[in-house]
């Protein structure tokens, strides 16, 4: 790819010039200016630091997704009946090799991992039903599970007699550590009075604040004390870190596509490992005429709805063998590129990281400045549409509360300055130096109109 650089970004007249990880020139691989064509379809002058929650599709992939569409639009039976069983057992073979599976019958193809909570709370939330498992038995979950996975939760197992326990994570966070004592808490919590944790929830990648999570380390605590199943969410991993499920050994991995592996939306794979559930305990949610033929063939047919993004699994690995090192040379420049710029952005404002570099994926948790006002999440949820609507800085801010009650009378106060406003910045192949440097100059600005006017520099 080249060292990425501006316009504007003479060394010798740019103070602001910044670097990223140095790579050698290319001639063979994916040029700068051909990035930049694959996204060009990106809305002009918005520095899109949230690759995280939606992801972003190359132009090429959207050419061939449209391809395939036109194919069923062409000839709808013939598609159904002889093209798309074989295309979808050729994408889940395909993500079986890069997840590691043993099978390809532990792959499924969903359409996110919301889909995939459901498949797995809806078999626990069975079990408690009809009395394999206990009333009051535990789920255990992470306190940042995604908001989804929560509601599932209430909806297929807490109605049917489960309790849940919550291992609230420290944030800011130094260690890894930190996360296993609180979760080895959490499961103790959970096997009080004789009752059993039949299912643990964790997260390979925290939505927010985002963390790597010591996922493979947390598993096998879950084996150690007995826990009947462990369900691994891994929505942003596939792209984003290695994943390697039968080192991991979880009984259920769900990781979707279109956020940090190029699909559009809306893709997912769920992984089942083979020992762990006969095929009759897993169904989709949506009951198609292919219910009990196992999980991967009801999922393959949910009813006419556009199959297209399940496709394109072989058409998005040639689109990734364009970079130098594929998948991991992709990784690790989003990796280095995110820390350095996050590191950036902290001394810009006298702030800090939320977490060591070695647990940050693609994804980076920058302090704001105290002065900001992130006081509640509506505060976080106004600076955040403020960014987007005045400054063209599309980036997800966090509200993180003071543990301390005096700490926080003095923030409230303006007397101190501890940070509780995070901002969760992304890298991924289409960012430059710019969108970093927009983001930067955004906040100084507001920096600026809060000392002058004395008042918040976002709406209230």
């Amino acid at each position: 790819m080249g060292e990425i650089r501006t316009h504007r970004d003479d060394p010798e007249e740019n103070s602001n010039h910044i670097h990223l990880p140095k790579k050698p020139k290319l001639s063979s691989f994916i040029t700068q200016s051909q990035i930049q064509q694959e996204f060009a379809h990106h809305q002009h002058g918005v520095a899109r630091l949230n690759n995280g929650s939606f992801g972003s599709c190359p132009g090429s992939i959207i050419a061939a997704q449209k391809r395939w569409q036109l194919k069923f639009l062409q000839q709808p039976d013939d598609f159904f009946f002889n093209q798309l069983p074989t295309q979808i057992l050729r994408s889940r073979t395909l993500i079986k090799d890069i997840i590691n599976a043993d099978d390809v019958s532990e792959v499924s193809i969903v359409d996110n991992a919301t889909t995939a909570a459901a498949i797995v709370l809806q078999q626990v939330g069975w079990a408690f039903a009809e009395g394999r498992f206990h009333k009051g038995d535990a789920v255990v979950m992470l306190h940042c599970a995604f908001q989804a996975v929560k509601k599932s939760i209430e909806a297929y197992v807490t109605r049917a007699g489960g309790s849940v326990i919550v291992v609230h994570l420290p944030f800011p966070i130094k260690s890894n550590e930190e996360i296993i004592s609180e979760f080895r808490k959490g499961l103790a919590r959970g096997k009080a009075n004789g009752r059993k944790v039949r299912l643990a929830i964790i997260d390979h990648i925290t939505s927010m604040p985002s963390l790597i999570i010591p996922v493979r380390e947390l598993v096998k605590i879950c084996r150690e004390e007995g826990v009947s199943q462990v369900f691994v969410d891994a929505a942003h991993a596939v792209g984003s870190v290695s994943v390697d499920v039968k080192d991991i050994g979880a009984d259920f991995y769900v990781s979707n596509l279109h956020k940090w592996f190029f699909c559009p939306p809306s893709v997912a794979l769920l992984y089942c490992r083979k020992s762990s559930l006969s095929s009759s305990e897993l169904h989709h949610p949506v009951v198609s005429h292919e219910y009990g033929n196992g999980l991967a063939i009801e999922s393959a047919w949910i009813g006419t709805r556009d199959y297209s993004s399940q496709l394109l699994v072989p058409e998005v690995i040639d689109f990734i063998n364009r970079f130098e090192g594929g998948m991991d040379g992709i990784r690790d420049r989003n990796h280095e590129a995110v820390v350095e710029m996050a590191e950036m952005l902290a001394k810009a404002w006298g702030t800090s990281l939320g977490s060591p570099p070695e647990m940050c994926p693609s994804m980076a948790m920058v302090g704001l400045p105290s002065s900001l006002g992130v006081l509640s999440d509506g505060d976080a949820s106004r600076l955040r549409n403020h960014l987007r609507d005045q400054f063209k800085v599309e980036v997800p801010i966090h509200y993180q509360p003071l543990k301390d009650t005096a700490a926080a009378e003095e923030v409230e106060g303006g007397s101190a300055d501890f940070i509780t406003g995070y901002a969760r910045i992304s890298h991924q192949v289409y960012n430059t130096i710019d969108d970093y440097l927009k983001f930067r100059d955004a906040i100084n600005q507001l920096l600026h109109d809060s000392f002058n006017c004395k008042m918040l520099p976002y709406p209230s």
